[in-house]
């Protein structure tokens, strides 16, 4: 079987995901890794077995000439690197977020696309496994064939001590924008991804940790092209009670006009009907790698759809789509009133 050759940018904290899901995706040889720091890419490489490591990404792509790129790098750093890599005419795997601005990520988006490489934005947890069960159950209409709201309650507790964020993430405490910026962005694609486009939304942001620069807390309600509504209630200083809450990162409860989903910190899907108890739903989750090994999923539908020709779910111009339900949420935030998607008023 011949393989996609593949490089990597990034060594920080989140890499360790990818480089061992690449590790089990047949269909790739993962032969280069790129980091400034080149002693955090020469222990990276060790670690995975990556043969050849860099500290200039151009040298990598000349020398190595891939057919993708995996980039796992802070979110300044895009747009060069993805210019550069689709002047190349390689295709790219993109970590979220994917821009500083909504401009920066639609002028990202173009580029690619002008350039005609395949680009796909590395956002993993629709890729989860209870989402997309719950995805085929509402396919399914195993709750009926109206659904009725998504409420997704969040409680990471990794956000109240002083110091917090710095033994994992620490650019988390200077970033102007946080809580949907970083992490709600997941949700606004997986409430898409499960109930349809969004019309309209209403958020109040707060602060609640005073160490650090941007929200850490904060309501959303969405409003869908549907007729259904959305509520992402969120906050990264209280805790969950779930021995580790960034396995589900928090309970999803799903209603439609034949019942109710839910599931649990653990996983556990539940269903139950209208007039009938709750019963428990049998699905294959595990806990492994990242969110289940939504890493690993992700990446292997990249791998799968670049190879077939078939697009990707969160292909670029897809993605923008989360971006102006982002800028339109910190807008209806700012002015205190909801505010109705319109993606011209942010280009």
């Amino acid at each position: 079987m011949e393989k996609l050759k593949g490089v990597s940018i990034g060594a920080g904290y989140f890499s360790q995901f990818h480089y061992e899901a690449w590790k089990r995706i047949p269909q790739v040889n993962l032969t280069a890794i790129c980091d400034n720091d080149l002693h955090k890419a020469e222990q990276t490489a060790r670690t995975f077995g990556i043969g050849k490591t860099y500290t200039d990404y151009q040298e990598m792509f000349e020398k190595e000439q891939p057919d993708f790129v995996d980039i796992i790098t802070p979110p300044a750093t895009h747009l060069e690197i993805c210019q550069k890599a689709a002047d190349a005419g390689i295709h790219i795997i993109c970590q979220k977020p994917l821009a500083p601005s909504f401009t920066e990520a639609a002028v990202l988006v173009k580029h690619v696309t002008q350039a005609k490489i395949r680009f796909m934005v590395h956002e993993n947890f629709r890729f989860q496994p209870w989402h997309r069960e719950i995805k085929k159950m509402l396919d399914d209409k195993v709750i009926g064939d109206k659904l009725h709201t998504l409420n997704f309650r969040m409680r990471m507790g990794d956000g109240w001590p002083k110091d917090a964020y710095l033994h994992r993430q620490p650019y988390f405490r200077t970033m102007p924008r946080l809580l949907i910026y970083e992490t709600g962005v997941h949700f606004i694609d997986t409430f898409r991804f499960l109930a349809g486009e969004i019309e309209w939304v209403f958020a109040q942001l707060r602060k609640l940790n005073p160490e650090i620069a941007g929200e850490d807390a904060g309501m959303v309600f969405f409003g869908f092209g549907n007729g259904s509504q959305g509520l992402f209630d969120a906050n990264r200083y209280n805790e969950s009670n779930h021995r580790n809450p960034r396995y589900t990162f928090g309970e999803f409860l799903v209603e439609g006009n034949g019942g109710t989903l839910r599931l649990y910190a653990d996983g556990t899907l539940t269903v139950q009907p209208l007039g009938k108890a709750e019963k428990k739903h049998l699905y294959h989750h595990e806990d492994r790698g990242f969110g289940a090994d939504c890493v690993y999923f992700t990446q292997l539908h990249f791998v799968e759809n670049l190879l077939s020709g078939a697009p990707f779910e969160t292909n670029g111009q897809d993605y923008l789509k989360n971006l102006t339900v982002q800028e339109a949420i910190y807008q209806s935030a700012a002015k205190r009133h909801p505010t109705v998607i319109d993606d011209t008023s942010l280009i």
